[in-house]
């Protein structure tokens, strides 16, 4: 009998229950939508990537340029002529970074609201209001013609990257998800203004002492003159050293061999709010957050019988990082083409601004001269008063476009002191005799500080160094120098005002005219200044310049007060003392995380009579070494011991804006403190019928860290970890902070587990007022060897690249925080020989 064959028709999902087919199908088309999106983003993210490889055609270029980049993708570039070198920078910071550039410039002339709506407007009052474009744009015909030459070349290599990539695709993932906000925006051609605005970004972060100025004024409206000085302690000359110790003016020239000798309001709580409202865009918003670590030794105190020379600038941590990684390169250093440089950049401007070319090395940290003051003025209607005459203010329009919006017209009135900053605020109402508040700030003045980048990068000896630094107008920094030839120096440069009264460290009334700038600053010659000192080496870390004893005019009052430039000094002492020093040694005093007021504050904890689960916390500190490691418990607790401390002992005295965020000056303030047990700040004013003392407050404050401890870290004191208290994210500057979670979890990254503290040598800050997170950081970490450049070291908080998801968009963070160093190649040889992408790019 034959067979016959049975037909099966087998469905999808036939074995299932009806309920669940219906999911599954859902599931299903989920899935494949989800596979698409996922294939649209990778399409996306990648189609910015930049090519490393192969050869593109440059038009405006006279030779062809080649770009070696190494496996962490730090490109070095070499041309034959400054102008095609400098064009090339333009194109390689546009292909890694260019929506960094774009926002920089956009926030630096008050443009953001642009690209991103109301949001911004309160930041673009701000910047408007002070003018930083204004003032670069004033800037720019005042330059050298070689600078303005290179800075044009620049932006044009910026300009060719831009016209080949016109798609929002093509230029970067930030642009793909701004167009679905704002559909029409095109970035504009890039300019040489638009670098020049980022030296005022600059300036206005490393401004100094302005927050102190107002925070002085603010506490005043809560407590006497007397105690509000008790909490600005002089600077402690008799425990930590100067970075200059010798010398003095003399015949108009400052000397290092000569002998010294003997000698708030309604309108200000405007003004705090105008300031907050302006982008920090390398530091923080704490007044002390900001610092640098930099020093040299020289051969004689080497194992190579050559200098050696360490700088990590202390910023904000961002994402991308502040830093650029560069080499720039003349195939053929002459007269015609003098650069053979390798250093850190900014991307959006030309040049190196910390490394090294082939005879000097130098580094950077804020001198923190007191560069701008707030006048206090009596305005009426469009008139201020001065020396007894009703003067014409000064005015103009600014508009802000808005995405999404209509314009907003601000009004900008200015004195002869500068922009009233109060008047941004809308709806204020000033009262009292005062009722406005100007800034005079030195970099609203135009001048030279892109000359000197150039001059910088071309210096070859001492002399030469020495007369690009007198170009460096702002921000006045701290330059320490080394050469091959085995000489090391200190030059103070910068723009700093001499008053006719006064000490800059309180707003002034402006209608007096007492309290005005000297026409002229502070003479370069008269600056401090040391060459080949006796002793064999420099350490400045934002500490005191030279004791005022046996220097005049005053360069400021506030400086950071030498916890680490003294402990640095003390590590370079006791390495020399030991042997010598070699570029292992300068990574290891980097990566020192002692605090130096643990030998302070310690012993007095031990002191105070304790009861409870604290006292087994307190006996951490016992043996305790002072290091803060990322698996101490000791460090854990301290901190969260000092954090209570100065949040019980000041909150309940200062108005928010001048409560302690930790830094140094608040060791001294304490310092001071502990030998005033019965000290009205150690008193609650919150507490009625009690005054506490000294011992109470202490006594709360190690309770307080060991709850909050416990509830943090859990209740086994030994298993905890600073590290797992102190820790950072790192934030893109824009999109990162958007509010929109999926958007952040594209460009930030972390968080990182980090050692250190506010003021150890590895400065890791952090704010008392918030929490343990991380907000400033080394942002990067260089040792140059005079005796071989190739056995240089360095390290980028991030990566080379602004691209998210790119293989260099954070692959230098996890070596970074470990204390980690990368090779600074910068001969030819050396640099193609570790060479993974060659690019060269033709006429």
């Amino acid at each position: 009998m034959p067979v016959r064959r049975m037909e099966v028709s087998v469905r999808p999902y036939a074995w299932m229950p009806r309920p669940l087919r219906w999911f599954a199908r859902v599931v299903t088309v989920l899935l494949a939508l989800a596979l698409v999106l996922a294939g649209v983003l990778v399409y996306t993210v990648r189609k910015s990537f930049p090519q490393v490889d192969g050869s593109l055609r440059l038009p405006g270029l006279t030779g062809s340029v080649e770009i070696y980049r190494d496996k962490s993708g730090i490109p070095h570039i070499y041309a034959d002529t400054p102008a095609d070198l400098f064009m090339a920078q333009g194109f390689v910071h546009a292909q890694d970074r260019f929506y960094e550039m774009d926002f920089r410039r956009h926030t630096t002339a008050g443009r953001l609201s642009e690209l991103y709506g109301s949001s911004t407007i309160e930041n673009d009052k701000a910047l408007r209001t002070m003018g930083w474009r204004r003032v670069a744009q004033e800037e720019l015909p005042g330059l050298a013609q070689e600078t303005q030459d290179l800075l044009g070349a620049y932006a044009k290599g910026v300009n060719t990257w831009l016209d080949a990539n016109p798609n929002a695709s093509d230029r970067g993932l930030e642009y793909s998800i701004l167009k679905l906000q704002n559909g029409s925006y095109r970035p504009e051609k890039w300019t040489a203004v638009d670098s020049l605005a980022w030296l005022k970004a600059m300036a206005w972060d490393l401004r100094s002492n302005l927050e102190d100025e107002i925070d002085r004024a603010l506490a005043l409206t809560k407590l006497p003159k007397e105690r509000v000085e008790q909490l600005y302690p002089g600077y402690p000359f008799d425990r930590h050293s100067p970075i200059v110790t010798a010398g003095a003016i003399q015949q108009g020239r400052f000397d290092q061999l000569a002998a010294p000798r003997q000698r708030a309001s309604t309108a200000l709580n405007q003004a705090a709010r105008t300031l907050e409202a302006v982008p920090d865009l390398m530091g923080t918003r704490d007044g002390d957050g900001i610092g640098s670590n930099s020093w040299v030794i020289s051969g004689e105190h080497t194992a190579s019988g050559k200098p050696l020379l360490a700088n990590d600038p202390h910023l904000a941590p961002q994402m991308p990082s502040i830093w650029y990684q560069v080499g720039l390169h003349c195939r053929k250093v002459s007269a015609e083409c003098p650069y053979d440089v390798t250093g850190f950049s900014f991307s959006g401007m030309p040049g190196v601004v910390i490394g090294h070319n082939a005879k000097v090395a130098w580094g950077f940290t804020n001198l923190g001269p007191d560069v701008a003051d707030l006048f206090l003025e009596q305005v009426d209607g469009e008139t201020y008063l001065y020396k007894g005459q009703q003067v014409k203010l000064e005015t103009r329009q600014e508009q802000i476009k808005v995405a999404g919006g209509a314009p907003v017209t601000i009004k900008v009135r200015s004195t002869r002191h500068g922009p009233l900053i109060n008047d941004v605020i809308a709806g204020a109402q000033p009262s009292g005799e005062a009722n406005a508040v100007a800034l005079q700030w030195t970099a609203l003045t135009p001048g030279r500080t892109a000359d000197a980048v150039f001059a910088l990068n071309k210096a070859g000896d001492w002399d030469e160094f020495k007369a690009a630094a007198a170009l460096f107008d702002v921000p006045a920094q701290n330059l320490v120098y080394a050469d091959t030839s085995g000489r090391i120096g200190y030059q103070a440069p910068g723009r700093i005002p001499v008053r006719a009264n006064g000490d800059g460290t309180w707003p002034v009334p402006g209608w007096t005219g007492e309290y005005d700038w000297n026409t002229a600053p502070i003479p370069y010659d008269q600056l401090p200044s040391v060459e080949d000192p006796a002793e064999g080496f420099i350490v400045t870390a934002n500490n005191a310049v030279i004791d005022p004893s046996r220097y005049r005019p005053l360069l400021t009052k506030d400086w950071s007060y030498g916890y680490r430039s003294q402990r640095i000094r003390d590590r370079v002492e006791e390495a020399v003392a030991n042997g010598k020093v070699d570029a292992g040694t300068m990574a290891e005093i980097q990566q020192d995380t002692y605090n130096g007021f643990a030998e302070t504050l310690v012993p007095a904890l031990m002191r105070v009579d304790l009861a409870g689960p604290s006292v087994q916390a307190r006996q951490l500190l016992e043996k305790w070494d002072g290091m803060q490691g990322l698996d101490s418990a000791a460090a854990a607790y301290f901190n969260a011991v000092w954090r209570q401390v100065l949040v019980r002992t000041f909150d309940d005295d200062l108005p928010a804006a001048a409560r302690p965020s930790g830094g140094d000056r608040w060791y001294e303030v304490i310092r001071g403190l502990l030998d005033l047990p019965e000290d009205p700040f150690w008193d609650d004013v919150t507490t009625k019928n009690r005054k506490e003392t000294r011992d109470d407050i202490l006594r709360q404050a190690m309770a307080s860290a060991y709850q909050e401890l416990s509830g943090l870290l859990g209740d086994d004191i030994k298993a905890w970890r600073w590290g797992d208290l102190h820790q950072l994210e790192l934030v893109n500057g824009s999109l990162g902070t958007s509010g929109i979670a999926p958007v952040e979890a594209l460009f930030n990254r972390g968080p990182l587990a980090l050692p250190g503290g506010k003021d150890a040598v590895n400065a890791t800050g952090w704010n008392v007022q918030r929490d343990y997170s991380v907000n400033a950081v080394p942002s990067m970490r260089m040792i140059v060897d005079l005796s071989d450049l190739d056995k240089s070291r360095w390290i980028n908080l991030t990566g080379a690249s602004g691209h998210a998801f790119h293989d260099n968009y954070w692959d230098q963070a996890e070596a970074w925080a470990r204390g980690d160093l990368l090779p600074m190649r910068s001969s030819a040889k050396a640099v193609k020989k570790a060479a993974v992408h060659t690019l060269k790019l033709n006429p």
